[in-house]
């Protein structure tokens, strides 16, 4: 599917096939160790890729329910996300990630709503996102989620995820 960026910047969303998963993996490194390291730091980035991003990791999600989709631009993919069907019409953007040469120019509400429109039955859609990560906070803001409830998890080898549950309601 193609899509019209704010900065015309054309991009295609696109589902990923587990060959792909290369791909997700490559991004996440990269995309991870910009973003998250001030966020949370060096050694729990790391954990965090080495558990949920190594291609196994990956694939086994895919086999599970979660729909990949890459963003590519100019035939490069440039970012990913990843979707889970909680029930009829529920689902869980578990995953949302563009590098960082393409963020605040519009493209993230673009692509964003490709990616709604590749769920007709979607009437709410559920992420977490952590509590210090104000850009992407703001972002969800902008694009109409709110903020459901706080969320403390205990993700192994003494680290914790600190974050919102957020909520987009979309009326059909």
């Amino acid at each position: 599917m193609a899509g019209a960026g704010t900065s015309n910047t054309d991009f295609i969303l696109r589902q990923a096939s587990p060959e792909e998963a290369i791909y997700v993996h490559e991004l996440a490194h990269r995309i991870w160790k910009e973003h998250y390291v001030p966020i949370i730091g060096t050694d729990q980035v790391d954990y965090m890729l080495g558990k949920f991003y190594t291609v196994n990791a990956l694939q086994n999600q895919m086999a599970n329910g979660h729909v990949f989709w890459l963003i590519e631009m100019d035939g490069n993919p440039h970012g990913y996300i990843s979707v889970t069907n909680q029930e009829q019409g529920k689902y869980f953007l578990q995953k949302f990630y563009l590098d960082n040469g393409f963020r605040g120019k519009g493209l993230g509400k673009q692509v964003l709503n490709s990616l709604i429109d590749q769920y007709p039955d979607l009437h709410e859609l559920r992420l977490t996102v952590n509590r210090q990560n104000y850009k992407s906070i703001n972002f969800y803001f902008k694009v109409g989620f709110t903020i459901e409830y706080c969320l403390d998890m205990d993700i192994g080898e003494g680290y914790e995820m600190n974050d919102f549950q957020m909520l987009l309601k979309r009326f059909l």
